[in-house]
């Protein structure tokens, strides 16, 4: 089997880079599913004529690239969130793209000092919170308050969307308050951790819980979304921390790879996705925000009203990944 998969990918591998090598190409790997990026990368091909070769993956990337070495095809990445960056970042598999064009249309906290990566789109770690309760004034810390005793629900604690927001936490609060906050959040739990932020919404919608945590896209898909619509009416979507430090945000992102073939390409791709046209079709395909803060999100998103965004950069919340997860670990959060 492992024989097997070797071979799949060094065959993979041969076709994209002679596909390639026929014209004008770049090639991505990508964690971002098929549906929301193909629409820009049509655009990108029709307006620059190099062709946009993808690989589409659920996990494993970091994996492949340091398989495949000096010999990938990849050009650029694209990830769904700051972890999966951060980890490419960490084993070395990304290159600095120093421009002028990314810098500018990229505010500081969303991108890497090193110049290595960049956020695209960013998304809210939002509390959403029973209908009947009305619209909540909550912070991130509330949630271990004893008043909510039986009433949350949660994804694991080790998924990225959540590692990256208790490693905020212990960027503003210190390892020994986070850890108190963890155990007591798991003491406030409906049920044990499980399913992803939109089953918690539906956990919500059947009365198991009030309150859960959800990234801010997730509302927005639901509300398109004919059998998920009636979980998302039974919430309303609360922005934390708006009287103190803002609301935790992640992002989507990309990186050029280390041992990219076709390099300008890869940084022509880069520069357009960071665009004004490419950024509004970002965020009107996704619902999420765009990180240019000259366009303005979907009229669905922009409803649910303006927020304060935590403005510690990413990266600094990075730093603390590895500490969350053995907080996160330490206080039992999943069992």
């Amino acid at each position: 089997m492992f024989k097997k998969s070797i071979l799949l990918t060094f065959i993979i591998s041969m076709v994209i880079t002679t596909n390639a090598n026929a014209g004008e190409e770049v090639n991505v790997y990508s964690y971002r599913q098929p549906f929301l990026v193909k629409p820009l990368f049509d655009l990108f091909t029709k307006d620059t004529g190099i062709k946009v070769n993808v690989v589409f993956a659920k996990k494993g990337m970091a994996e492949r690239l340091a398989r495949e070495g000096k010999y990938s095809p990849a050009d650029v990445l694209l990830t769904t969130d700051i972890s999966r960056l951060i980890e490419l970042h960490d084993r070395n598999l990304l290159q600095t793209f120093n421009s002028s064009i990314i810098n500018k249309a990229v505010p500081n906290q969303y991108r890497a000092q090193d110049d290595t990566w960049f956020a695209l789109t960013t998304r809210v770690r939002n509390i959403y919170s029973a209908k009947r309760l009305g619209h909540i004034d909550i912070n991130y810390e509330d949630l271990a308050d004893i008043k909510y005793k039986g009433r949350i629900c949660t994804r694991s604690g080790k998924h990225p969307y959540n590692v990256a927001l208790v490693a905020s936490m212990i960027a503003e609060h210190g390892e020994a308050q986070t850890l108190i906050w963890l155990e007591k959040v798991k003491a406030n739990l409906a049920r044990k951790p499980q399913g992803s932020d939109r089953a918690q919404v539906q956990a919500i919608h059947q009365n198991f819980c009030d309150i859960s945590l959800g990234n801010s896209y997730y509302f927005g898909k639901m509300l398109n979304d004919d059998k998920q619509k009636i979980w998302a009416e039974a919430v309303n979507i609360n922005f934390p921390n708006q009287k103190n430090r803002g609301a935790h945000v992640n992002i989507s992102g990309m990186a050029l790879a280390k041992y990219s073939p076709n390099q300008e390409n890869a940084k022509a791709l880069m520069e357009f996705l960071v665009s004004k046209p490419a950024q509004q079709l970002y965020a009107e395909t996704n619902m999420e925000y765009p990180v240019r803060v000259d366009v303005k999100p979907s009229a669905l998103v922009a409803s649910w009203g303006e927020f304060k965004a935590d403005d510690l950069s990413l990266e600094a919340i990075a730093k603390h990944r590895k500490t969350a997860l053995k907080l996160i670990d330490k206080a039992q959060f999943d069992l």
